[in-house]
């Protein structure tokens, strides 16, 4: 089995809002950090998910594949997810897979945070 080459930061921004701050590559061997970044956030109570994308090198379908299972998970919960810090290609390969229809995308944290009512 392949080893993430990614890491996953989770931070609390509010009462009901957590960021998961990904840095490196985002492929199918990441399933468990993400599935450990967004278990802390969900247990924590976190209504609003923000991916923060501004660390991410990579990204291929197996990547894209763990974003959607995460979505699923984040909607059996009724929870929101917000993404920020794409590139313009990752951002069209949102749009061209259509996860912008599920996920909110903005250019900076600072707007996410206003998006979800934090700050």
């Amino acid at each position: 089995m392949a080893t993430a080459a990614v890491s996953m930061q989770v931070r609390q921004v509010g009462p009901q809002a957590g960021v998961i701050e990904i840095k490196g590559d985002v492929t199918s061997a990441c399933d468990g950090v993400l599935s450990a970044a967004y278990d802390e956030l969900n247990s924590s109570g976190a209504k609003k998910i923000l991916l923060d994308f501004t660390g991410l090198a990579y990204m291929n379908s197996g990547g894209i594949g763990m974003i959607v299972t995460l979505l699923v998970r984040a909607n059996r919960h009724r929870q929101s997810l917000l993404a920020f810090g794409l590139t313009e290609h990752y951002r069209q390969i949102f749009e061209l897979t259509r996860l912008d229809e599920a996920i909110s995308m903005y250019d900076d944290e600072a707007a996410a945070l206003a998006a979800a009512g934090v700050r």
